[in-house]
């Protein structure tokens, strides 16, 4: 995952969004390995997002580093409104 982020931020279109589920919230918080990839993008334009309830399922609601915190209903939403969306 670490390379994969790193190439985002190298590559010429830039996402709109990335969003973070289940472990994945682990990526945008404290002690991440992807932090500085996520903030390159961030200051691009990436908006990034992070599932709260996941957040508290870990235990992480106060370790968020990145991004902002949301919820299955806006990201569902966001995805199925998108021309595109990679799932990984």
């Amino acid at each position: 995952m670490k390379a994969y982020i790193y190439a985002l931020t190298e590559a010429d279109v830039f996402p709109e969004s990335l969003m973070f589920i289940n472990k994945g919230v682990l990526l945008t918080t404290e002690g991440s390995p992807v932090l500085d990839s996520l903030k390159t993008l961030e200051a691009e334009g990436v908006e990034i997002l992070s599932c709260g309830a996941c957040l508290n399922f870990f235990g992480l609601e106060n370790s968020l580093e990145i991004g902002n915190v949301t919820n299955m209903y806006a990201m569902v939403s966001k995805m199925n409104e998108a021309a595109n969306a990679i799932k990984i």
